[in-house]
């Protein structure tokens, strides 16, 4: 009886054994393999919990015996992108703002409101210069350059070539303002007088003209004034004919016509002008 139940109890034995040794064996052999190829990685492989029979046959690897992980070579070797933005990110200046930004330097100035203040004083000096009278008639550098481009043309127009004569626009025709008198007298002042060119003034036709007339109180006689010469108005006929008028009629002294030199009368072949 003793013998026959034996028996099945040390098959049983036998055969764990068996396993045992057969997972010792692999072990070992796994070991050598890997101690063969030490820069062959071993593929991981996935965790399986390890048998009661192996936990109580090997127990627990001792810390040195445990394979140990080694890095791939793509491991090892940075990322080419990062790589590149990282030099990339070394070269680029520094933006305001941001560390290591200096301030560029400071451009020389110009000094602009220095500029400015001389602008300003030559453009008075030279208003000033335009504008100082060159005869005792008040008459500026301004009055005397050409300034036809900016004339109005109108009746009352004051304008004066390169001669002495000045002229009054009147109805489209110029009039000939035939003395000093005449011209104080109409009440013409040398602010209105514009100096033109000739050939402005070829472009108009010529009217009659202006004159002061003159008479004194002792005598009938009236008396155009031209060139500083009395000229004698023969009647009252030629007066109206001449576009002449009373208003245009300045009293003076008798003696002032007598020391005044005869001109031409008017019409010419009135005759000899008789004494005032």
């Amino acid at each position: 009886m003793r013998e026959k139940s034996s028996s099945p109890k040390s098959s049983t034995i036998d055969q764990i054994l068996d396993l045992l040794l057969d997972a010792l064996l692999e072990r070992q052999a796994a070991r050598q393999a890997q101690a063969e190829q030490p820069d062959t990685v071993p593929t991981p492989k996935p965790s399986v919990p390890p048998s009661p029979i192996e936990e109580a046959t090997t127990g627990p690897l001792a810390a040195s015996e445990a394979p140990v992980m080694e890095p791939t070579t793509e491991e090892r070797q940075p990322p080419v992108k990062s790589a590149r933005r990282s030099q990339k990110s070394q070269h680029r200046r520094p933006r305001p703002g941001e560390e290591g930004w200096t301030p560029p330097p400071k451009q020389p100035s110009i000094h602009l409101g220095r500029t400015m203040g001389r602008l300003l004083v030559i453009l008075v000096a030279l208003m000033a210069l335009i504008n100082i009278p060159l005869n005792r008639h008040g008459t500026s550098l301004a009055r005397i350059m050409p300034d036809t481009a900016a004339l109005v043309i109108r009746d009352g127009l004051v304008v004066k070539g390169s001669g002495p004569e000045i002229y009054a626009l009147e109805d489209n025709r110029l009039r000939w303002i035939s003395s000093l008198e005449a011209f104080e007298f109409f009440d013409y002042h040398w602010e209105q007088v514009h100096i033109v060119d000739d050939d402005f003034l070829d472009e108009f036709e010529m009217g009659p003209p202006i004159h002061v007339l003159l008479k004194c109180q002792g005598s009938p006689h009236i008396y155009a004034l031209e060139s500083s010469k009395k000229r004698w108005i023969k009647d009252i006929p030629t007066f109206v004919a001449e576009g002449y008028v009373w208003e245009d009629v300045k009293g003076v002294s008798c003696s002032y016509l007598r020391d005044l030199p005869d001109g031409p009368p008017i019409p010419d072949d009135a005759g000899p002008p008789p004494e005032p």
